[in-house]
């Protein structure tokens, strides 16, 4: 009996050394796989949260044309500035000037992520509008026809998103920590 113990043991440390080898290569490979950035990420993650927050809590703020404050009320590039600057993101004031700042992003929901910014308008006056997408087919702006801050989807058959041009993000971090994009105010032109 004590050879059958021995050879037994023989094959369990063969067995073993022979599972040992093969899960390296996975246990490596699991180790490049993961995410060196992802406090980045989170912490990008929570800023976006932040984004959406903030301007949920403006949902039904009057509108006013040239608007940038809750209790005066806002226009779109007010509201957008607004919650962008709560959270120490400079953006510059009109919504021509915001659609410049950050990273431009096609017509394609599913690329968009909560925080980035929605531009709107049409082709021969340019950029006339600017809205935070806040997931879901979802963005909160500073209705003029609603005379107040609202949240819409991206319906199809909406006139306002007949005019989408496009997106722009200004908060990006990728899991790979490859880019940062962090809006800043524009120079501003010389006075003459």
């Amino acid at each position: 009996m004590s050879s059958f113990s021995a050879v037994t043991r023989a094959r369990l440390a063969t067995v073993l050394c022979t599972a040992a080898l093969l899960c390296a290569p996975v246990a490596a490979a699991r180790a490049q796989s993961a995410k060196p950035f992802a406090a980045l990420s989170n912490s990008a993650e929570a800023l976006r949260d932040s984004v959406v927050a903030m301007a949920k809590a403006q949902i039904g703020t009057r509108y006013r044309r040239g608007g940038e404050a809750p209790d005066k009320g806002f226009d779109c590039s007010g509201l957008v500035r607004y919650v962008l600057s709560a959270l120490n993101i400079g953006l510059p004031r009109t919504a021509r000037q915001q659609a410049t700042v950050g990273l431009a992003l096609a017509r394609d929901t599913s690329q968009l992520l909560p925080g980035d910014l929605l531009t709107f308008g049409k082709s021969k006056k340019g950029v006339s509008h600017i809205a935070i997408y806040i997931g879901d087919g979802k963005y909160i702006h500073a209705s003029t026809s609603a005379h107040k801050v609202v949240e819409s989807t991206m319906n199809p058959r909406s006139s306002l998103i007949k005019i989408w041009r496009g997106a722009r993000r200004v908060l990006a971090l990728d899991d790979s920590g490859a880019t940062v994009v962090m809006a800043a105010t524009p120079k501003s032109e010389p006075q003459p």
